[in-house]
């Protein structure tokens, strides 16, 4: 598999890191848990849209764009590195943001990833929750050309046949790190949003000959509609690519009994995981995505899903920006906070 004929730029600090997680296996009772560090990948906080965008940002300069027009939620990881790409290159960046959460707080409508995407010079479309987006992208993107701009459409997390290439050359990556480690794995564990992320581990397993299974869970649709999409998302990855292996159906795995009652709503899992994995391991999880898929995976272990001798690497997406937009859900399970008196200061005598 040759990926250097598309056209890429240099966003990702790469190999991110491949960490086991001694405290977390031992609280768990096993399997090994090991961890992906793609929150390390750089660029205003880093993430994994950083590698869909390294493929995408080269695609758009070779079409002479001058003006990235992308969209997502009001706490969107893929709206705040784009606009990141974008100020590092010097493009014009418009994002549109959906408001889907029903119940927001100020901290939710102000801050992480919102605040960021205006401190990195994005202009900040809101739109109302159960707007077609995409069609709302098609708009702005032909009102730009209409004013003799040369936009560049991104979807939803960055998902295409084209940023998927980022998580198929992942997918490499990360198996030459555990060849180097001697490192047998058996499964790989991720959220599964706009699907890119999944579609390309698992074309990149593919293209790999391995054995590891990808399992992805569910953060913003029941597991059929998922599944559909992560395969879909495969298939045209891989025809792209062209010269892969043919992906078997049972390839693509989804779980979406962790999702509690929609996209971006805490549940007390995820609360639970993040706050164990910080207290751990030092690690800060996301509340949208890896803090959920990090509830499922801590829940199979201990429904003896996973053998306690198998490897499991987690991958985590980034997306710690919005841990300040859930301030409220979060800080119910912190330990109470005792303020106590500084003693009076002598006077002179």
């Amino acid at each position: 598999m040759n990926l250097e004929r598309f056209p890429r730029v240099d966003l990702c600090h790469a190999p991110t890191p491949l960490e086991f997680m001694p405290r977390l296996t031992q609280h768990l009772g096993g399997p090994q848990l090991w961890i992906k560090r793609d929150d390390c990948t750089g660029m205003a906080l880093g993430g994994n849209k950083a590698r869909k965008l390294a493929f995408l940002l080269g695609d758009a300069l070779q079409h002479g764009a001058n003006h990235l027009v992308t969209l997502g939620a009001l706490q969107s990881n893929h709206v705040r590195q784009t606009a990141a790409a974008a100020a590092r290159l010097g493009l014009a960046c418009t994002v549109l943001l959906e408001h889907r959460h029903p119940n927001p707080d100020e901290a939710y409508l102000h801050n992480g990833n919102v605040l960021l995407d205006g401190l990195l010079g994005a202009e900040i479309v809101h739109l109302p929750g159960g707007t077609d987006m995409p069609a709302a992208l098609t708009q702005v993107g032909d009102a730009l050309r209409a004013k003799g701009q040369r936009p560049y459409l991104i979807p939803s997390g960055g998902s295409n046949p084209v940023g998927t290439l980022g998580y198929v050359l992942a997918a490499q990556e990360l198996l030459n790190q555990a060849r180097e480690k001697s490192l047998h794995l058996d499964h790989i564990v991720l959220a599964s949003g706009s699907a890119g992320t999944q579609a390309g581990l698992v074309v990149g397993v593919a293209a790999q000959n391995s054995s590891v299974g990808v399992q992805g869970f569910a953060v913003s649709q029941a597991a059929h509609l998922q599944h559909a999409r992560v395969s879909a998302l495969a298939l045209a990855t891989a025809q792209w690519i062209g010269d892969i292996p043919e992906i078997p159906p049972e390839a693509i795995r989804v779980n979406a009994d962790y999702l509690g009652k929609g996209y971006s709503i805490p549940t007390p899992a995820m609360v639970e995981a993040v706050q164990q994995v910080a207290r751990l391991e030092g690690i800060l999880l996301d509340p949208v995505y890896t803090g959920k898929a990090m509830a499922g995976l801590m829940d199979w272990i201990r429904r003896g899903h996973y053998r306690a001798n198998e490897n499991i690497v987690f991958i985590h997406t980034g997306g710690q920006a919005g841990l300040f937009g859930f301030c409220d859900a979060l800080s119910q399970s912190t330990p109470d906070s005792r303020h106590i008196e500084a003693p009076q200061r002598q006077k002179d005598i």
